[in-house]
């Protein structure tokens, strides 16, 4: 099974050499399962021709807003809409999520509540799973075809499923606790002191991404999320 890897953002630049960019965590994340994987850069005007190119698609997470005036938002949200229309398996991750719930209706503001940041732990379907986390923005409305799966007091849509037809989170289980360090060191500065601090005393708890590589593969081979 070919996933394309729509790529939104990239790694800061003193992280990739050591720990890869954004997609090669991805591939990381949901290797040994059978998956092949193109990326196509959209973030720097790199699309595919259409969504059959490739058997499900996936979109990373960027320093972007959903919501900004960039030339590639809203070709992104066309291909959005055109994969989920000839139900093509579709999983957004962090900006993922914010993007195609904006594409397919909802909305995506910058939460007054602030950012969360390193481990954070979501009500998941009446269990407690904990996933690192990297995020100001917030999908505030969800779109009509989307139901919660997860949630927490800081954010309630944090994870959404749309059917068979895609699923989405808010939080990173692709971030390993090596990636959050790197953050923390790279972008801290818009960050309040209190939250990186936080996130630095729970880099060695352990997380679900584990979990959630399964969730992602299940639902990418059909199985429901």
């Amino acid at each position: 099974m070919k996933i394309g890897i729509l790529q939104t953002g990239h790694a800061p630049d003193e992280l990739r050499p050591v720990i890869g960019d954004v997609n090669n965590l991805f591939e990381q994340l949901l290797s040994g399962q059978g998956f092949t994987f193109e990326t196509f850069a959209v973030v720097d005007g790199d699309f595919p021709d259409g969504p059959d190119q490739c058997d499900g698609w996936l979109i990373t997470g960027s320093k972007h807003g959903a919501y900004d005036d960039l030339p590639w938002i809203a070709p992104l949200e066309t291909l959005i809409r055109d994969v989920y229309a000839v139900a093509r398996p579709l999983v957004g991750v962090c900006f993922g999520h914010q993007i195609i719930a904006q594409a397919l209706g909802g909305k995506v503001e910058q939460f007054e509540g602030g950012w969360a940041v390193g481990r954070q732990t979501y009500d998941w379907d009446g269990e407690q799973v904990s996933l690192n986390a990297w995020h100001q923005d917030q999908v505030i409305e969800r779109p009509a075809d989307a139901t919660p799966v997860a949630s927490n007091d800081f954010c309630e849509n944090a994870a959404l499923i749309y059917g068979d037809r895609a699923f989405t989170l808010q939080a990173h289980p692709e971030f390993e606790s090596n990636f959050i360090e790197g953050l923390i060191n790279a972008r801290a500065g818009t960050v309040p002191p209190e939250l990186i601090e936080t996130a630095k005393s729970n880099l060695r708890e352990d997380n679900h991404n584990a979990r959630l590589a399964a969730q992602i593969t299940a639902f990418f081979k059909g199985v429901s999320a």
